[in-house]
């Protein structure tokens, strides 16, 4: 409760929290999760996506989202996109505004997390963007992923960020990582090559 107080009367986005993999892209690198995470196939379609855009990530950018390629405990048909940007850090570890994100991300030609809610924090109207279905074709909701829409330095990140995830989200026995890939659906029409 104490963390939702620096919403209020703010303006403030709402996102569907999806299932994927968090994966950051530099300039000159990319990596899922940590530094120093491990190659996986799984990872190979959004690394091939880095690669065709890196050269427009300014230096000391990073561009974060979620790479849906494999399915984790959730399946999703009608995706834009195997990855969706939820952030894009510049120069000075600052999380661009919502509006300043997803015009950038535009620019890049990259799918955006999709939004549940746009306007002053209002805790039923946030709370009511779970609903158990996601957006994505009547798969189920992960949960939702409240910021506010203003930009957010880093140091200000763990009051202006916050994440809701259903009751026993994780439905799988195994990890997703040990087990077969089973790639996501993404929409006619939407990129599946990666290259």
């Amino acid at each position: 409760k104490e963390v939702l107080d620096s919403f209020q009367s703010r303006e403030v986005v709402v996102t569907e929290k999806v299932d994927g993999e968090n994966t950051s892209m530099y300039r000159d690198y990319i990596h899922a999760r940590s530094l120093n995470s491990r190659n996986h196939p799984s990872r190979n379609w959004v690394k091939n996506l880095h690669a065709r855009i890196a050269h427009e990530i300014p230096e000391d950018w990073r561009i974060c989202g979620e790479n849906l390629y494999a399915a984790h405990s959730i399946q999703y048909r009608g995706l834009p996109s195997y990855f969706l940007v939820f952030a894009i850090y510049n120069e000075r570890n600052e999380c661009l505004s919502w509006d300043e994100m997803v015009s950038y991300a535009g620019i890049l030609d990259l799918a955006t997390a999709p939004v549940l809610y746009q306007g002053l924090y209002d805790e039923n109207r946030v709370k009511a963007c779970y609903s158990g279905q996601s957006v994505f074709s009547g798969s189920p909701q992960e949960g939702y992923v409240l910021r506010l829409a203003d930009a957010i330095p880093w140091v200000n990140h763990r009051t202006s960020v916050a994440k809701f995830v259903r009751k026993g989200h994780v439905q799988t026995s195994h990890n997703w990582m040990s087990r077969p890939i089973v790639p996501n659906i993404v929409s006619d029409g939407a990129e599946e090559s990666g290259t």
